[in-house]
């Protein structure tokens, strides 16, 4: 056997088969390109679904993470440590609000969110006891627990985990008009993905998310922005809600928050929504811990900066250019996206998504699809807009545009 195929025997044996990877072996990485066990290298333009914003292995990042590591990793929320205040009040700010609660993953983020617009409502809004309802739109993807594929619209993500959570009402994506009517008493939230990433990169019609805020600020109902993927620099902007000038009232913030580091997620809001928190009823072990904070911090001076969301939009519009000529060419059936940000629909006759992300696979470069036909493009931040090229020509060969 060869060395990859040792590795992928030993996966395919000793693990749950919850994910149907592309059969690369990656030992190493820097930037953006990752080289596999046997020494072949390939160019990753997944960037581990935007956690990878800036870059495998990055210098600052790694130092800011070393330095910790030196000093001490986990305290657990029972004491205060030393990064944790510098943590909350820079990301506070980078948000433009006031209070900040750590956890680790997205999905616990989302649940954090949950839990927070609920108590929200029957503490603020006055909603009767057991009836708050939150609205979300179809095609979303929030993360993989019980309560979030209770309202997935996806059968692989929630069939087969029943009985569901309740307290949701689903509404078609960018149909302002559907959501209005959806509001009602017991309505206390409205939670979007302000661009869909699993759905294939979905951006919403303009001025939807401004109609939303419209909505909710009308009806005294909580905005939530899931910005898990489309945060922190992808789309050209800190947040994808500044692209139509909205602010909600919570950020749902992770991936590129712990970047590619480790796992560091987080609900940023005002005092009044998280304020209704009190000691012991939510917490996580490792939520907020020294090593995340030190990272974290380093990832939001970088975002300080502005390079980065420059970086995104120039490179973005590059990219975007390049696919949409592959899409008058015929080979692709539609590109959706904004910045470093692309959902690819191949035309079925080339094949589909998969097929097509192992052809680029044997050529050296990584992507993953989605929905059958669809693949999605997120290259890291930090990457040469040669190399991208590079990529983007091996996209348009294994296609014969």
């Amino acid at each position: 056997m060869t060395s990859t195929e040792r590795f992928l025997a030993a996966a395919g044996a000793h693990s749950a088969h919850n994910y149907h990877p592309l059969p690369v072996v990656v030992a190493t990485a820097e930037g953006a390109w990752v080289t596999d066990v046997a020494g072949r290298r390939y160019l990753d333009l997944l960037a581990g679904y935007s956690a990878l914003n800036f870059g495998h292995g990055n210098r600052r990042l790694l130092d800011a993470a070393r330095a910790q590591l030196e000093r001490v990793t986990l305290t657990s929320r029972a004491f205060h440590h030393d990064r944790f205040g510098d943590f909350c009040t820079r990301l506070a700010e980078l948000c433009g609000m006031e209070l900040v609660l750590p956890m680790n993953t997205g999905a616990e983020a989302v649940e954090t969110a949950v839990k927070t617009a609920r108590k929200w409502g029957y503490q603020v809004k006055g909603v009767p006891d057991g009836r708050a309802r939150i609205i979300v739109a179809d095609g979303n993807f929030h993360g993989r627990t019980t309560t979030l594929v209770s309202f997935s619209t996806d059968p692989e993500a929630r069939a087969g985990f029943g009985p569901y959570t309740p307290g949701f009402d689903v509404v078609p994506y960018g149909d302002a008009a559907a959501l209005e009517a959806a509001l009602d008493a017991d309505t206390v939230a409205v939670l979007l993905e302000p661009i869909q990433g699993e759905a294939g990169v979905r951006v919403p019609p303009p001025g939807y998310l401004a109609r939303v805020r419209e909505l909710t600020r009308g009806r005294n109902v909580l905005f939530i922005a899931d910005e898990i993927q489309s945060g922190l620099g992808r789309t050209g902007r800190t947040f994808a809600c500044e692209h139509e000038g909205v602010v909600p009232d919570v950020y749902v913030l992770g991936k590129a928050l712990g970047g590619g580091v480790v796992p560091v997620s987080a609900v940023v809001s005002s005092r009044e929504v998280l304020g209704v928190l009190a000691p012991d009823e939510h917490g996580s072990t490792f939520g907020g811990n020294p090593l995340a904070c030190a990272v974290a911090l380093e990832v939001v001076a970088m975002l300080r900066t502005g390079e980065f969301q420059q970086r995104a939009a120039e490179l973005g519009a590059h990219m975007h250019g390049e696919l949409a000529r592959l899409a008058a060419g015929g080979a692709v059936a539609a590109v959706r996206g904004r910045g470093l940000w692309a959902g690819v629909d191949i035309d079925p006759s080339h094949g589909t998504g998969r097929e097509q992300s192992e052809r680029l696979m044997a050529r050296g470069v990584l992507v993953k699809d989605t929905h059958g036909s669809t693949l999605r493009l997120a290259p890291p931040l930090v990457i040469g807009e040669e190399d991208l090229d590079w990529g983007l020509d091996q996209l348009r060969d294994v296609l014969g545009a």
